[in-house]
């Protein structure tokens, strides 16, 4: 159902706190997380080996946790260390471990086989802490698949008319076609709009002598990162041939994490690099993000309503669907050939060689 080889962003760094514990669900796994005496995070399976009581309902204990269920202790580790009134602790008494790693801002977690978890594949998030951005720490928890909410990010035409007030901008933006690239665990998406009228969220804080030259040129990569070069420049000023004259430039941070087949984290920030000393412009920008978000999350939210209703229903590609049908496809084949690795490993377990113990011969 999920991809599992793969860093999913689990949490901001402040929602993680120096004391005390924090519980999350990912891809369906609950997942405690902690940070020990060094401030390093821990993530351990929210779940007592013993009976499956949550341990985020227990308590801290130094590095450890203990499950206020039958008084189990666990260390940063996931060992069982105590049980009281037993003397030995069966080795097999354990809670799952989960790879993590904290940068710029985020805390990713690897979902899959550890030995696969390469830091080196954390997506490149730093406009989050750069000192030349700035922007606000954004989160919308959803009740769809993380399916939908990616479609609806691989295509933009639907801004005019979800966002007409916000992040939308005029008609002609939704005519404007895009190129559509396959990338590496995704695709890429480049769309410019020249000659345009600037969006209402930018027009809140910028002004320009007339239309602009607008574009938005983002990867979207597996699990569901989105890392997006987007802004406007002066319409005829070159941003197209890549002059950023009196440009307002921004670079949005998303990542879509599943919670369940049904629910969805959305972890989200639009860094800008102008006017930096000044917080009431980015309080502006990440206003207009969230309240384009919160449209979002209506039309997507119905539409998962309606298609529970028919699960027959087959959609009707356009052209407009090239990105999102890319990705869906990409998703696809990740998820086929995990079950595969997953089914061939099976396969050698269960072929172990037999080894046959003779008798020893008889003496006389």
């Amino acid at each position: 159902m999920f991809i599992k080889n793969t860093w999913y962003v689990c949490a901001w760094d402040h929602e993680v706190p120096h004391e005390g514990m924090f519980a999350r669900t990912i891809t369906g796994i609950p997942v405690l997380l902690y940070r020990d005496s060094t401030g390093a995070i821990v993530a351990l399976e929210d779940r007592c080996c013993h009976r499956g009581a949550p341990l985020s309902v227990g308590r801290r204990e130094g590095d450890c946790v203990r499950c206020l269920y039958h008084g189990l202790k666990f260390d940063s580790s996931g060992q069982c260390v105590e049980a009281p009134a037993q003397d030995r602790i069966p080795p097999q008494a354990r809670v799952r471990k989960f790879p993590v790693v904290e940068r710029h801002r985020w805390v990713w977690i690897w979902m899959g086989d550890p030995g696969r978890a390469d830091p080196a594949l954390v997506p490149d998030t730093q406009w989050l802490d750069h000192p030349d951005w700035r922007s606000q720490d954004g989160y919308i928890h959803y009740d769809v698949n993380y399916l939908l909410i990616c479609d609806n990010l691989l295509d933009f035409s639907h801004l005019p008319f979800v966002h007409p007030g916000t992040l939308g901008g005029s008609a002609d933006y939704a005519a404007a076609r895009p190129q559509v690239e396959r990338i590496e665990g995704g695709v890429r998406i480049t769309r410019w709009a020249i000659d345009t009228e600037a969006p209402a969220f930018a027009k809140a804080v910028k002004t320009w002598p007339g239309k602009v030259d607008r574009w938005n040129i983002y990867n979207f990569t597996i699990p569901a990162v989105l890392l997006m070069d987007s802004g406007m420049a002066p319409t005829g000023t070159g941003a197209r041939e890549g002059t950023r004259v009196d440009a307002a430039e921004f670079r949005g941070c998303q990542a879509i994490t599943p919670e369940t087949a049904n629910s969805t984290h959305y972890f989200f920030a639009h860094p800008h690099n102008f006017a930096i000393d000044q917080p009431e412009v980015t309080a502006s920008i990440h206003q207009a993000v969230v309240t384009a978000f919160d449209e979002d999350r209506d039309i997507i939210t119905a539409q998962q309503r309606s298609l529970a209703l028919g699960p027959d229903f087959k959609m009707v590609p356009f052209a407009m669907d090239a990105a999102l049908s890319q990705f869906r496809w990409v998703v696809q084949q990740r998820l086929q050939q995990e079950a595969a690795e997953e089914a061939l490993q099976a396969a050698q377990a269960g072929a172990q060689p037999v080894h046959i113990v003779r008798p020893a011969p008889q003496t006389t």
